[in-house]
């Protein structure tokens, strides 16, 4: 059990320095390669983060562990929004300006719903991941075409500004993100050993694990640069990296790992586990749209969405036992 607990922490450990190092290449590269700034914040940075999801749930679905992967998936979700929004608006309030994020809102919901739809059978075949896989390659054009259209929204000011404070060389990108994804599946492979050995010598199940200490740990990356993105005064970086993490995590994520293995899913998932992620995706749909006013997440806001977290966390330990 020691060394399983060990190679938890390690894997944790080397997951979130390796995304970092992942994600900052990537975006040197992809600027060096001539991507507008605000298509580099949309993907490369906002699915980026999500990048140690989606290795995590690939390894754990292939070792046989389907309900880790979509424990990740759903509890990277669900951590992203209650955890890393409200922290960081309680810390400072996020102002929504972006009208490509507030695009985006509505599609996340609406994509939440059709993963909730395809859990109705309590099951995820590989027709079912060959479908979210197909939507994930709409939205990444949908994506594109909207920073092509839009090439001066706020969100490109924001990512423009990070970008110029990165002085890395286009070797140094290179080498980055080959070192990063490298170290990526080194670290996932230790976090999943440490997490399925440590969830059966406690008589925890794997989706149980997946939801609290594997989707706290997978979403670090998202709490380091949201809270980063806060700190400079980049409120539309800090909401998007929310918004295309989860947007990967429910359809690339997901779909990946029943690709390679499809799965049975319990009913408690969807009326437990989607139905939080879906009020909460409502919940910050409304937040950064704004009903009639600008869109903006307070500090009281960001208090409840932290409350939740730890009252959904407290409930799945305490009847994990």
């Amino acid at each position: 059990m020691l060394l399983a607990v060990l190679a938890l922490i390690f894997g944790l450990a080397l997951l979130v320095w390796s995304a970092d190092r992942f994600v900052d290449g990537a975006a040197a590269a992809a600027r060096f390669a001539g991507m507008p700034p605000l298509l580099i914040g949309m993907l490369v940075v906002g699915f980026g983060t999500s990048a140690p999801e989606m290795v995590v749930s690939a390894m754990a679905a292939a070792d046989g562990n389907p309900a880790l992967a979509l424990g990740n998936a759903y509890g990277s979700n669900i951590t992203n929004i209650a955890l890393i929004i409200g922290l960081v608006a309680l810390l400072s309030p996020i102002n929504v300006h972006s009208q490509v994020i507030k695009k985006e809102l509505p599609l996340l919901l609406a994509i939440t719903l059709f993963a909730g739809w395809q859990l109705f059978d309590h099951q995820l075949s590989r027709f079912d991941a060959w479908c979210l896989l197909a939507v994930f390659a709409a939205v990444m054009a949908w994506s594109v075409w909207q920073g092509m259209r839009n090439p001066q929204d706020a969100l490109a000011a924001d990512v423009d500004t990070e970008l110029s404070s990165n002085s890395m060389t286009l070797k140094q990108a290179l080498i980055w993100l080959l070192l990063g994804l490298v170290l990526l599946i080194i670290a996932s492979r230790f976090l999943v050993y440490g997490a399925v050995y440590i969830a059966q010598g406690l008589g925890v199940s794997d989706l149980v694990i997946g939801l609290t200490v594997v989707a706290i740990g997978t979403s670090l990356p998202e709490l380091a640069s949201s809270l980063m993105a806060i700190k400079k005064g980049e409120h539309d970086i800090a909401l998007g990296n929310i918004i295309g993490s989860n947007l990967f995590n429910t359809l690339a994520v997901v779909g990946i790992a029943a690709l390679i293995e499809p799965m049975a899913v319990d009913a408690i998932v969807l009326s437990r586990d989607w139905t939080l992620m879906f009020g909460l995706t409502v919940a910050l749909l409304v937040l950064g749209i704004g009903i009639k006013k600008a869109g903006r997440i307070n500090r009281l806001e960001g208090a409840l969405l932290l409350a939740i977290f730890f009252g959904y966390t407290g409930y799945l330990i305490s009847t994990a036992f």
